[in-house]
Formats: C-alpha cells, sequence, structure tokens
C-alpha cells in the first residue's frame, strides 16, 4: 500500500510539472546529432541540447524536453545510442524541466526502451505509434496497457498515423493509473474534441500536428493549447514569439508570422516525404548548430530546396527582431 501510494504521488508530480511547461512554454522535441557517416555524435548533441534548453534573448523556456522522438530520429537509433542521448538530455536537463523519452514499436519493443529510459532517470514516456500494421481499438488499449504494466513512468499516447483512439477507448485507456495524457496528431477537431469531452478531469492533451503553430489556434478552441514545436529545435526565437503572441492574444503578430513564415515553411515542407525532419536539420545546420545529417530512409533536402529554406528562416528572424522592436 505504501509502494501505491508512492507511485500515485510520483504519477501526479510529473502531471504536475507537465501542466506548468505547458502554460510557461513550447513542449521542445530536440534533433539527433549525427556524423556525416551516420554514427552518433553524443557530444554535439550535448552541445545543442545544451543551446536549446538555454532560453534565447525574446525566447520562452521550453515547458518540457523529448528527446528521441520523431523529430530525433527515434525510429532510426539503436537501443545503445537511444541510452546515451536519453541519459544525456536527463543530466543537461538536470531537473529542471520534465524529460520526456519516446518509445515504440511492438509494446514489447516498447518495454525494452521504457527501462533504459527509466534507468537513465526520464520523467515520463511518449507512446509513439506502432509499427506499420493498422489495430482495432482493442489492440490499441492493450498495448497501452501492456506498456504500463512494464514500467512505472507514466505515458502519454500519441495518436498518429495508423494510430486513432475512439472517446471510448480514451476511456478506457484514461483508467489506466499511468496514462496520464494524449498527444494528437491527426488534427481532426470534430473527433478531437469529443476526446477532450471523454478524458477525466486532469487528463493532459498536446497539439502534435506537424508545424503545429498552424493549427495552435484552432486546437485551443477545443481545449488543447499546448503544443509541440518543430521550430524550436532551431529557432526558439520565432518559437519563443509565436508562443508569447498566441498567450497574449495578439493576433496581429501571429498572423504575420503564420504568413511570412509558417505557412511558406509547411509548403516547402510537403515538397518531399520526410521533410518534416530533414527541413528541421537543414534549418539547424543554416544556423551552424552541430546536428549532421539526417539518416536513411531520410534524405537531406538539396541545394535549391536549402536556398529557399535559407530565404524563409532569414525572413522569419527578420520579422521577429521587427516585433521585437516595436514591442521594446
Amino acid at each position: 500500500m505504501r509502494f501505491r501510494v508512492r507511485f500515485i504521488a510520483e504519477t501526479e508530480d510529473v502531471v504536475q510539472r507537465l501542466r506548468d511547461g505547458m502554460a510557461r512554454g513550447v513542449l521542445s522535441f530536440p534533433l539527433t546529432s549525427l556524423r556525416a557517416d551516420g554514427g552518433l555524435d553524443l557530444e554535439s548533441y550535448r552541445a545543442y541540447l545544451t543551446g536549446q534548453l538555454a532560453a534565447a534573448p525574446g525566447s520562452v523556456t521550453p515547458g518540457a524536453v523529448f528527446p528521441a522522438c520523431g523529430t530525433g530520429e527515434f525510429f532510426s537509433l539503436n537501443e545503445d545510442e537511444y541510452r546515451a542521448v536519453v541519459e544525456a538530455t536527463v543530466e543537461i536537463a538536470d531537473g529542471r524541466l520534465p524529460v520526456v523519452a519516446g518509445i515504440g514499436y511492438g509494446w514489447a519493443q516498447a518495454l525494452r526502451f521504457a527501462r533504459i529510459a527509466e534507468d537513465a532517470g526520464v520523467d515520463a514516456l511518449l507512446v509513439l505509434p506502432h509499427y506499420l500494421v493498422g489495430a482495432p481499438q482493442d489492440g490499441l488499449v492493450e498495448q497501452l496497457r501492456r506498456i504500463a504494466a512494464g514500467t512505472r513512468l507514466p505515458l502519454i499516447a500519441y495518436q498518429r498515423g495508423q494510430v486513432s483512439f475512439t472517446a471510448a477507448s480514451l476511456r478506457r485507456i484514461a483508467r489506466i493509473p499511468t496514462v496520464i495524457g494524449l498527444k494528437d496528431g491527426h488534427s481532426d477537431l470534430d473527433r478531437l474534441q469529443r476526446l477532450t469531452l471523454a478524458a477525466p478531469e486532469g487528463f493532459l492533451f498536446f497539439n502534435g500536428a506537424a508545424t503545429a503553430e498552424i493549427q495552435a489556434r484552432a486546437y485551443a478552441t477545443v481545449g488543447v493549447p499546448a503544443y509541440s514545436s518543430a521550430v524550436h529545435a532551431f529557432a526558439p526565437e520565432i518559437a519563443g514569439a509565436c508562443f508569447t503572441a498566441l498567450r497574449d492574444g495578439d493576433d496581429a503578430t501571429v498572423n504575420k508570422l503564420l504568413r511570412d513564415f509558417y505557412v511558406p515553411l509547411v509548403e516547402l515542407r510537403d515538397r518531399v516525404p520526410g521533410y518534416a525532419v530533414s527541413l528541421v536539420k537543414a534549418a539547424a545546420r543554416l544556423r551552424g548548430l552541430p546536428v549532421g545529417p539526417v539518416r536513411a530512409p531520410l534524405t537531406d533536402p538539396g541545394p535549391a530546396d536549402v536556398a529557399d529554406l535559407e530565404k524563409i528562416l532569414d525572413d522569419g528572424l527578420s520579422l521577429v527582431g521587427a516585433v521585437r522592436r516595436r514591442t521594446a
């Protein structure tokens, strides 16, 4: 009984820390630094992440950090690389903000990663969509039950791709004591509203749409204001300016950022499959950040797309500079 009380208290503490962080800043999904030959470059990752978690001038402090997730190329990391990335993240975060590591594939493999993350000292886990196959609702619920049975860490389910929960299934997974939230990447706001209404009080929801700022206002209307920001991985100043404008109801600034930076970025992203990660890494390299290339099956953008990306990035940074001067 004493263990159960402590277990529940630990979960509740993580939920509160995440809720506080979600109100304070964007959710940061760092890139994983790789060498030119494709190997993990841990020292570069440490330098990169240290900069990411420091509040840049005019930026906002991230509300939580999610290493080895989609933007961090979880799908291409072996277990030793995953361990190194997660341990480094926990060390650098040093308790200042929650660390939520990605896990995935089938439940058995997900638990192998979960145990590594437990040993590293992370606060919670993001359960990425399982591999390849579609599944019925009973299977999606059972997947989370089996993962929850094998780890003490709180779990956030991620619905995207072949994973999509009904309201009835949401109620079922919310009854699993360590399932604390849901990240949504489908952007079906009608369905998402039904999920938020079906959830118990205190259940966490996250906007996980690709380039989430584009839909942040729409998500907020159904009670999901917190969002992950891929832009934070290479331009925390831009991500911070957008978060601040959204928080303050500064629609003019939000519209300007969307029109002149985010929409062109999304249009470029949509040119090639996998650019949701590849362009983020390319933008980070343009800024001199030590992240290296992507791993196959992703490909780095060619010169023409990099030139377009550089212009979009320059426009975004110039816009943020103008916002700062106007509000100084």
